[in-house]
This record gives structure tokens, sequence and C-alpha cells, in this order.
């Protein structure tokens, strides 16, 4: 299998959604990181990324969001969570 092949089949399970209404977003130090969760209108699910630095709250904002599904083993639990790989804010 070729990389470009891996790559196209990685992309088949990317997502994208447009104009969601952010409804909190959580911002945790963790080490050189900033792990930022966010919950969106409509979803049950966090979608979270991580950054270098705190970025201004994006609580009541729309945005557009591209990610990917993943599961996430937590307490022994496994919950299914989105890995945000690009956002922007409408």
């Amino acid at each position: 299998m070729s990389i470009s092949d891996i790559t196209i089949e990685q992309q088949q399970n990317l997502y994208h959604k447009e104009h969601c209404t952010v409804l909190s977003h959580t911002q945790r130090d963790e080490g050189e990181w900033v792990q930022h969760t966010l919950m969106l209108e409509h979803y049950e699910t966090p979608f979270r990324f991580r950054r270098s630095k705190r970025y201004r709250s994006l609580k009541g904002s729309n945005v557009n969001v591209d990610y990917y599904p993943q599961t996430t083993l937590v307490a022994g639990m496994e919950l299914e969570t989105m890995k945000v790989v690009r956002i922007t804010r409408c």
C-alpha cells in the first residue's frame, strides 16, 4: 500500500460541517499544549483539538469544522470523540 493510498483511505473518513453553533468551549493545559474541547449544537459528541496557546472563547460562535471520528479510552470506557483538523469562524 503506497502513501497516496493511505492518504485517500484516511480522507474518506474526513467530515466537514458548516455554520455549527458552539454551545461550550473549554481549554485545559496539557504540558506545552492546550487541549480545546467544543460541544456543538445538535451533537452529543465532543469535538477536540490541541493548540500551542489559549484562544478567545468560541462559545456562542458559528464555526466551520473539518474532523475525523475517533474512539478515545477514558477511565476504561471507550468514548466517541471528533478529532478536529481545521476550525474557522463563520
